[in-house]
């Protein structure tokens, strides 16, 4: 069957398991075009591959919370005389030869449904809806389907929640403490003030972050080269106090840390404290405390700040395109997810261009 990605819950990989191999076979292949066709993230392969698997279990009535059963014996082998503990072989399997042939639009509402009834919230099941419709797009392409389901399926749309930011002032407080905490040049200080700044400075994802290398940036001109969702590529600018304080790191802190010298190709600008490219529950955590430390701001991690540079761009007068193109959204709708523009600003817009406003 081939590498598979470590599974996320157990459930599903025991039903991964359990699917026929006809079925398992066309996960697999849906997988391998998750990551090198369409070259998305671990995390969202991951997650397509696990809703898949589960309407795959919905499909052949592989029942998820179901205990785990032995598998049957083959016909004809000696019964188990107590030597070696039996295969506890998960969930019980169906046949071998079953594959996706009964996968319709009936059978993925029914799927939809029995999530809706277990208390899945209506942002999954929004998710799981989109994953579904890629997997059956995907397996009419293969030849798997003759028709498409997923064109006709709907989802409820998720309910649209204004993200939690800073003030501009607990913004400008939280780099002030964050640079103070980095005055007396130790190592992980330097580091952490450089990451806050970063983060705020440029609105990039906390998985982006982790990833950049020392060759995508750009000193003379405050750029950073920015590899997304996708494996696309994007140029963000970032201000004085971020270049500034990533200067330090890398001139005065990093060197402590690790492995590989800045001159190595691939060498990463943030390291953890063993020396390795630094991973993104480190960076959620330095965020996290970070934040800890201005009284009265909200406890956020590095999408807060993803939130606070976005809005703090649009209260400035950016316009939605620009902050698109910085945020790298594929679409505007997104944009307008992650970002809220204040009232006052709106009344000032209206105030302004409305010939009926005064």
């Amino acid at each position: 069957m081939g590498t598979r990605s470590p599974a996320t819950r157990p459930d599903l990989q025991r039903a991964r398991d359990a699917l026929p191999a006809a079925c398992e076979r066309i996960v697999a292949a849906f997988e391998r075009h998750l990551r090198s066709e369409r070259g998305l993230s671990p995390h969202t392969v991951r997650a397509y591959v696990g809703d898949v698997v589960s309407l795959l279990a919905h499909l052949h009535g592989i029942d998820l919370a179901a205990p785990p059963k032995p598998r049957a014996a083959p016909e004809g082998s000696p019964p188990h005389d107590g030597s070696q503990p039996e295969d506890p072989g998960d969930v019980e399997a169906v046949s071998d030869d079953a594959s996706i042939e009964g996968l319709d639009v009936r059978e993925l509402r029914s799927w939809l449904s029995s999530q809706h009834t277990a208390g899945v919230a209506r942002t999954t099941l929004a998710r799981r809806a989109a994953s579904a419709r890629t997997f059956t797009a995907w397996a009419v392409k293969q030849g798997y389907l003759e028709t498409d389901p997923g064109e006709r399926l709907e989802a409820p749309r998720p309910h649209r929640k204004l993200p939690t930011v800073l003030s501009k002032d607990q913004a400008t407080d939280l780099m002030r403490a964050s640079a103070l905490g980095a005055e007396q040049d130790n190592p992980v200080a330097l580091r952490d003030h450089a990451i806050v700044e970063l983060l705020y400075a440029t609105g990039i994802r906390v998985a982006e972050l982790c990833a950049l290398n020392i060759d995508q940036i750009d000193f003379s001109r405050r750029l950073l080269r920015v590899i997304g969702k996708g494996n696309k590529e994007r140029v963000v600018p970032f201000g004085q106090p971020a270049a500034a304080a990533l200067q330090a790191w890398l001139d005065r802190g990093r060197q402590s840390l690790a492995r590989t010298h800045a001159s190595d190709d691939d060498a990463p600008v943030f390291v953890g404290v063993r020396g390795g490219r630094i991973d993104q529950r480190t960076v959620r955590k330095v965020v996290h405390d970070a934040t800890s430390a201005v009284p009265g701001a909200a406890d956020i991690g590095p999408h807060g700040l993803r939130h606070s540079a976005a809005t703090h761009l649009l209260d400035g007068g950016a316009d939605l395109r620009s902050v698109q193109e910085l945020l790298g959204h594929a679409t505007l709708a997104t944009t307008q997810l992650y970002t809220h523009v204040t009232v006052d600003r709106l009344k000032a817009i209206h105030d302004r261009t409305h010939p009926r406003a005064r």
